[in-house]
C-alpha cells in the first residue's frame, strides 16, 4: 500500500512532469523562496491559533515546498527526498548521543550545550561560533539567534538582571545621543531589550508580534467606536485619540471621549 508521504511524492513528480501544471513545472528553488517564507508564518499563525484543523493543513503546506524542492533536485540528479530524511535523521541520531547512545545528560542546557560542540565538530569550516546564523532572519529573531550561540560558549550575562541594568544603559545614551548617532544607539537599546528578552526565556520576535496585534486590536476599536457615533476617526485631535486609547484599554465607557 502507498503510504501518504509516497503518494504525495508522485503527485509533486507529476505536476513537475511534462503533461504536468505548466506553474509547477515553471518553479525554481529561488521563484519558491517568498511562497516559503510565508507558508512558514501561516504556521506560526496556526499554532498561535490552536487548531488543530488549521494546523494540519499549514504543515502539509509547508511539508509540500519541501518535496517541491526536493523534487527539483531529483530531476537534476543531485539528491532526492529520501536522500533529505536520511540527512536529519543521521543529524538526529548523532546530536543525541544521550538518547541513542551510552551517555547522559541531565538538563536541557546541557543538551544544548552539547548540542553546539557537536555541530561545530560536523562543520569545521565555520570560523566562528555565530557562523549559520541565516542573514534573511527578521531583525529580532536573528538578534536573539546571535545572542544565544554567543552565550552558549560562556559570553553571557550570569542573571537577567546585568540584562536589564544594560537595557537602561542603552536607554540613557538614546536619551544623551545627538542626532547623528540616535540610530546606532536605538539600535544598540533593541539589542539589549532582545538580550533582556533571552535571559528571562522570551522570544523577542513573538514579544513584539503580540505587542503590534494588542496595538491593532485597540485602533480598530477606536475607529470603530467613533464610527457608531457618526465622528470622523481622523478629524478627533490628538487629546481626543487619546482619551479614546486609554478608555478602550480600561474598557469603559467609550463614548465620553468623544465631542458631542
Amino acid at each position: 500500500m502507498t503510504s501518504p508521504v509516497d503518494r504525495l511524492r508522485k503527485i509533486v513528480a507529476q505536476l513537475r512532469s511534462p503533461d504536468g501544471c505548466p506553474w509547477d513545472r515553471e518553479q525554481t528553488h529561488e521563484s519558491l523562496k517568498p511562497h516559503l517564507v510565508e507558508e512558514c508564518y501561516e504556521l506560526m499563525d496556526a499554532i498561535d491559533a490552536g487548531d488543530d484543523k488549521e494546523l494540519k493543513e499549514e504543515l502539509g503546506d509547508l511539508l509540500l515546498q519541501v518535496v517541491l524542492h526536493s523534487q527539483m533536485a531529483a530531476e537534476a540528479t543531485r539528491f532526492t527526498l529520501d536522500d533529505v530524511a536520511t540527512v536529519i535523521a543521521d543529524k538526529l541520531v548523532n546530536r543525541h548521543p544521550h538518547v541513542f547512545g551510552d551517555s547522559r545528560l541531565p538538563n536541557s542546557e546541557a543538551v544544548l550545550r552539547q548540542w553546539e560542540v557537536i555541530k561545530r565538530s560536523e562543520k569545521q569550516e565555520r570560523r566562528s561560533a555565530l557562523d549559520g546564523v541565516p542573514r534573511a532572519l527578521p531583525a529580532l529573531a536573528r538578534a536573539q539567534k546571535i545572542q544565544t550561540k554567543a552565550a552558549r560558549v560562556g559570553f553571557d550575562w550570569d542573571k537577567a538582571e546585568g540584562a536589564l541594568a544594560k537595557v537602561r544603559e542603552e536607554l540613557r545614551e538614546v536619551e544623551s545621543a545627538a542626532e547623528s548617532h540616535l540610530e546606532e544607539e536605538l539600535g544598540d537599546l533593541l539589542f539589549a531589550v532582545v538580550n533582556f528578552a533571552r535571559k528571562k526565556q522570551l522570544d523577542a520576535e513573538q514579544l513584539l508580534n503580540a505587542a503590534t496585534a494588542k496595538f491593532a486590536a485597540r485602533f480598530r476599536a477606536m475607529e470603530r467606536l467613533a464610527e457608531d457615533h457618526g465622528v470622523e476617526f481622523g478629524s478627533l485631535g490628538l487629546p481626543e485619540m487619546d482619551r479614546l486609547w486609554d478608555e478602550t484599554k480600561a474598557g469603559s465607557d467609550l463614548g465620553s471621549a468623544l465631542p458631542k
